[in-house]
């Protein structure tokens, strides 16, 4: 068992124990008990129940008087934790879990992107710009384009002023980083640039159907590639 390290043990012992939970390690075995995980991972009991209480909050434990604590089924785990889906996809690169998110950014960036194109400030407006430019810049750099990547989808979530479709922000984070190395991997390329410049420009004049279409057909790209993929890895 790898202990938790760095200064806040609360986090690390966090870190380790969602992953092992996720990654099954207490699917056939009861859970242990606070002291047993104290003593497991080195630290107090202070630190252990705050940590299993963070772990209940996004859904993987439950705790119960007389009945201690348990795992619960994946079903309950709360996949709008950035936390969460990083182990799940950190467990198992998954292409249908990939497919599944890349359903949800289909339905959530296109309508962020036409919010921005109506109601995002000029700053708002100008951090597009300045991400898309970025693109540009590090295009020939595989892990600096992921990143200006990464900024360019989170400033439009951002710009649609729209505070539920900001709070994705973690979880799109997290998840484009599988999606975008995959994607970039199958292709042998990185992420379309006039593509991408076609979202921006449909922003920066104001037009809100062309951005809702530049938006989609970037992740409809996504879904094609990973329909591919499953073809080729059935099971996956």
């Amino acid at each position: 068992m790898n202990r938790p390290n760095g200064r806040n043990l609360t986090y690390g012992m966090l870190d380790s124990l969602g992953r092992a939970i996720i990654t099954g390690a207490y699917q056939d075995i009861p859970f242990p008990t606070e002291a047993d995980l104290a003593t497991l991972y080195g630290v107090s009991r202070s630190v252990t129940r705050e940590a299993v209480k963070m772990l209940t909050a996004k859904g993987l434990l439950s705790a119960r008087p007389r009945q201690g604590t348990s795992v619960r089924p994946e079903a309950a785990w709360n996949l709008f934790d950035a936390d969460v889906l990083r182990w799940l996809l950190e467990r198992k690169f998954s292409l249908t879990l990939l497919r599944q998110f890349s359903e949800l950014r289909v339905t959530i960036e296109p309508a962020a992107a036409a919010l921005a194109a109506q109601a995002g400030n000029k700053a708002a407006l100008a951090q597009i710009a300045a991400s898309y430019r970025r693109m540009e810049a590090h295009s020939g750099s595989p892990e600096e384009a992921l990143d200006a990547d990464i900024v360019f989808h989170i400033a439009i979530l951002e710009a649609s002023g729209n505070p539920f479709y900001a709070q994705f922000r973690d979880v799109v984070e997290t998840a484009l980083r599988t999606s975008i190395r995959f994607t970039n991997r199958f292709q042998g390329r990185t992420a379309s640039l006039p593509a991408h410049k076609a979202v921006a420009d449909a922003i920066a004049a104001r037009d809100s159907e062309g951005a809702r279409s530049a938006m989609t057909a970037i992740i409809a790209d996504v879904l094609v590639l990973i329909a591919e993929g499953e073809r080729q890895a059935p099971g996956s």
